[in-house]
């Protein structure tokens, strides 16, 4: 009895052993869980169009206008043309100027066809920079005149004249002051942080100017 006992004991031992060592357990499955992609498009429109008008330079400018005119005496003597200026009959002026000029980008108009995303890079394609004169100022004290004996001096409505021919004059010196190309630069100062907050990686973010409805050209502008 004893050995079979013995016997007995080691079978069931080496069930123990068997079962400690199986397989466990199947595990149930859990569920991925579900990433939900958002369209930033709308937030990115809608943040740019809330700007409206980005003003994003302003330059000062000093400029000195000036004018000078003579009498003259000119026609057909013994049948000569005459062109002289008679003596005393010159006179001069110089004004100085301060005006302020401010560039800005219209955003009123922003939307979906300003905006090219090809895989996670994104083009904001903006009209060019609009350049406006806000404020002109001159100093009485600093004007000059010179006004020969035989002549009046100048006229109220001449001095208005000759300032509004010098704002027109620094009007069309805007190329020659690189404000455009300032302004755009610092447009894309803007507007990359604010792409970038959502998400863009910001060498994947290019600024582009158009002019008329068409592409003029590319700038990848970086903040």
């Amino acid at each position: 009895m004893k050995h079979a006992a013995h016997i007995l004991f080691v079978v069931l031992a080496a069930a123990q052993t068997a079962c400690t060592h199986s397989a466990p357990p199947a595990r149930q499955s859990v569920a991925e869980p579900v990433v939900e992609h958002i369209d930033t498009l709308p937030t990115i429109i809608m943040q740019i169009q809330q700007c409206s008008r980005l003003y994003t330079t302003e330059v000062k400018v000093h400029k000195i206008v000036t004018h000078a005119d003579d009498v003259r005496l000119k026609g057909n003597l013994m049948g000569r043309q005459v062109d002289v200026a008679l003596p005393l009959g010159e006179r001069k002026v110089a004004i100085p100027m301060d005006a302020t000029l401010r560039a800005y980008i219209d955003l009123s108009e922003f939307g979906e066809h300003n905006v090219e995303r090809d895989g996670d890079r994104i083009t904001l394609i903006l009209p060019d920079p609009k350049v406006v004169l806000t404020s002109s100022r001159i100093n009485q004290q600093e004007v000059k005149e010179y006004v020969a004996l035989a002549r009046s001096r100048f006229t109220d409505a001449e001095l208005s004249d000759y300032e509004r021919q010098g704002r027109q004059a620094i009007l069309e010196s805007v190329d020659d002051l690189g404000i455009v190309e300032t302004a755009r630069e610092n447009a894309a100062r803007v507007l990359v942080p604010l792409v970038t907050a959502l998400g863009y990686s910001e060498s994947n973010v290019t600024v582009a100017f158009r002019k008329n409805m068409a592409v003029e050209r590319l700038i990848d502008i970086k903040h």
